[in-house]
């Protein structure tokens, strides 16, 4: 289990210098959609976790619906992200192929930030994170959607700032990083209240 200040800790994603986190012939999708809450993201997301432990049977440790589309009457970006625990993320070998078998594209290598991988689906549209166990950023991603399920206020700043957010990146032409950017400053100021809340700070 990681310790309250691994937790609490905004760890940083930067690559090291002349290292990309994308892996060859990917890049960033332009522009940002940011639209309504659909109701049918949760089915959408039960169909694709149905497909990864399918592929993976007992290796999927975890299937967990995270993100904006994991918090009803929140406005997103209309691709439902997921964190998938494995026992070693690093080894790709072990649960790659099954994944890309079933229809899912490694796009993004970050061995730097927990070793995190990320795979994308298109038809729904899903980004798939890859961690493993014991991951601060998983347990992160958890505490933040049940913050905002919970507490209306929160959800309503959080609202703002991805539609501003998206405005001005798209009037910039800027691509999602740039988006996340944007919101940064507003996730931090939740996080603090639901980490204290819960006794992490």
């Amino acid at each position: 289990m990681p310790t309250p200040e691994e937790i609490t800790r905004h760890h940083g994603v930067d690559p090291p210098a002349g290292e990309s986190a994308w892996v060859p012939g990917k890049s960033p999708r332009a522009g940002v959609e940011v639209v309504d809450p659909d109701p049918s993201w949760p089915d959408l997301f039960s169909s694709l976790a149905e497909r990864i432990r399918g592929a993976l049977g007992a290796r999927a440790l975890s299937v967990e619906h995270v993100g904006s589309t994991a918090v009803p009457g929140l406005p997103a970006k209309p691709v439902i992200d997921i964190d998938l625990t494995v026992a070693d993320s690093a080894d790709e070998a072990a649960w790659l192929p099954a994944l890309e078998e079933a229809g899912f594209e490694l796009v993004i290598r970050e061995p730097w930030w927990h070793e995190h991988r990320c795979l994308t689906f298109e038809d729904p549209r899903c980004n798939l994170h890859v961690f493993s166990p014991d991951c601060p950023e998983t347990i992160r991603h958890v505490l933040f959607r049940d913050w905002l399920r919970a507490h209306p206020d929160d959800l309503e700043a959080y609202r703002n700032a991805k539609l501003g957010a998206a405005r001005a990146a798209n009037a910039a032409g800027e691509h999602v990083m740039d988006y996340n950017a944007r919101k940064q400053p507003v996730i931090r100021a939740i996080y603090d209240r639901a980490f204290r809340d819960a006794g992490l700070l």
